[in-house]
């Protein structure tokens, strides 16, 4: 109950402030070109429930949305508004929208695509015993530099030792990785893969 009461004071404070900050980033987005400012996408929420994850939209009306993750700033998919959101995790902040919905928290393992659960084995899964979070400790503890089998296992161990202390130490160290900009892209996307291109049209969402 304190996580949630926590969840709904921290995103409609931050839904209030930011608000000019959604308009700019909307207009932006909008006159630099053609297509919607949002977007939403079906992801698995707790207990693999499916909810409609939204985002700023940062590539191209006419890229395939369910292709590889971007693995550099010079993605020709990527708009020039969108490399600017990636860099500053800008376009995830209409999830603040989902956590005030009770579909996510603020912290907890990166939701990822329906389909996706279908490849993990059973110590994996635990991570849909919570809700899906806006940044979580495997974010925290190297986000792009890891390989999916190091997120999962970081999520798992997040599902182990949850608590609001966890959850405050998340957040302060997502606020400092935000200004560095570090591991933004995907350097390797499994232990088995270099790149999302060599793997199977699984989705991957970059975390």
């Amino acid at each position: 109950m304190l996580k949630r009461l926590l969840d709904i004071v921290l995103s409609l404070a931050a839904l209030v402030v930011l608000a000019p900050v959604f308009l700019c980033v909307a207009v932006a987005i909008r006159v630099t070109s053609k297509g919607a400012a949002l977007f939403g996408q079906e992801r698995a929420g707790r207990h693999g429930r499916p909810f409609t994850l939204y985002k700023f939209r940062t590539m191209r009306m006419d890229v395939d949305p369910f292709g590889p993750s971007p693995h550099k700033a010079d993605d020709p998919r990527l708009t020039q508004v969108g490399r600017f959101l990636r860099e500053y995790s800008l376009d995830e902040l209409p999830q603040l929208w989902n956590i005030l919905k009770g579909d996510m928290s603020l912290v907890g393992p990166r939701p990822l695509y329906v389909t996706q659960m279908a490849e993990w084995d059973q110590r994996q899964r635990r991570r849909l015993e919570v809700k899906p979070g806006l940044t979580g400790l495997a974010q925290v503890a190297g986000r792009g530099a890891l390989t999916r089998e190091q997120k999962l296992e970081l999520d798992v161990q997040y599902v182990e030792t949850a608590g609001i202390g966890l959850d405050l130490k998340v957040l302060l160290a997502t606020i400092g990785l935000v200004f560095k900009r570090d591991t933004i892209y995907e350097r390797q996307y499994s232990q088995t893969e270099k790149t999302r291109g060599e793997a199977s049209r699984t989705p991957v969402v970059q975390s």
